[in-house]
């Protein structure tokens, strides 16, 4: 085994935001995603006998590795095979920022970051498409068929707009957006609320085409806002997205609670992000003081965890509970 003597190495990734797009992404059309400032690492050094694993959910040998973290297993062992080691000889400690379940793209910056760790770990250059492949492999398992956009978008540091037939392309803004989020305390599931638009998109094509044409109208207007500094128009475009998902009925009480008290609390836009029924939804303001006004509201009226932030910049303020 190629193992030479070093004191490990790191392999790092954050968190993700639809802004605008989710659920119709998977039809072929657009949306955008920007990155969330939490961050997940994975430090990699040399064990003695099999692969061993640390993180919140699992800790042990990785041929023991619960079900439902099988897919993870999978790009591990891939990995390994790609930088021509023995599935062997590492040991993989995961610290994260990012809560599971709240459609912020936890399982796929896991596998990004623990990829990146072990090609880090035995000096191997890691291409962009390799990447991917890799956390694909992760992500098929975790929500069966997903959207490639949770890979690209925990793997860039800027916003993305992404169609399947296209590809992932950057957005750069003029001007900073100033972002709240805001959980819910709900964990969602993706997997259920994708197969439960695609049930009503089989039922009910005539309504539900027509609304998925909607989303699709405000992801271009969103990417034009974007590339132009428009805060004020971007926030329209927020709202009308949430309302669009609503009738896809993947939001639920507490989201629209949310959603309906950042609005009135100031902020320009507000709707749910990512698969929905829980998790987190987030709301556009005029500046940072804005920001966290509408945050502490947020916390008031029944989030369990917000944070704001600027989009020049990777800092990230919370407020709790």
């Amino acid at each position: 085994m190629e193992i030479r003597e070093r004191l490990g190495a790191v392999g790092e990734a954050h968190g993700k935001l639809i802004l605008v797009g989710e659920h119709v992404v998977v039809y072929n059309k657009p949306a955008i995603a920007i990155p969330f400032p939490l961050r997940i690492k994975a430090f990699v050094t040399e064990h003695v006998g099999d692969i061993s694993i640390a993180s919140s959910i699992y800790t042990g040998n990785l041929e023991g590795i619960p079900s439902k973290m099988l897919g993870l297993a999978h790009c591990i062992n891939r990995s390994l095979e790609l930088c021509h080691q023995p599935k062997e000889g590492i040991h993989i400690e995961v610290e994260t920022e990012i809560p599971m379940g709240r459609g912020i793209g936890s399982s796929a910056a896991a596998a990004t970051a623990i990829v990146r760790g072990i090609f880090e770990f035995f000096h191997k250059p890691l291409s962009e498409e390799e990447l991917y492949s890799l956390v694909e492999i992760a992500e098929n398992y975790a929500h069966g068929k997903p959207s490639v956009i949770d890979m690209r978008a925990v793997a860039n540091e800027e916003a993305i707009f992404y169609q399947k037939s296209q590809g992932a392309f950057s957005l750069a803004s003029p001007k900073p957006f100033y972002l709240v989020v805001a959980d819910t305390g709900v964990i969602g599931d993706t997997k259920l609320a994708v197969r439960h638009v695609k049930e009503l998109k089989q039922q009910r094509p005539n309504v539900i085409d027509p609304i998925i044409d909607k989303i699709e109208g405000i992801v271009w207007k969103a990417k034009e806002a974007i590339l132009t500094g428009d805060s004020i128009l971007l926030g329209s475009l927020l709202i009308k997205n949430h309302e669009n998902l609503k009738k896809l009925e993947v939001s639920n009480s507490m989201l629209d609670h949310l959603v309906e008290t950042a609005m009135s609390a100031g902020a320009l836009g507000a709707k749910l992000s990512g698969g929905g029924m829980g998790g987190y939804m987030i709301a556009l303001t005029k500046n940072i003081t804005d920001a966290r006004k509408v945050g502490e509201v947020l916390i008031r009226e029944g989030a369990k965890a917000v944070w704001y932030f600027s989009t020049d910049s990777k800092k990230l303020t919370s407020l709790e509970r």
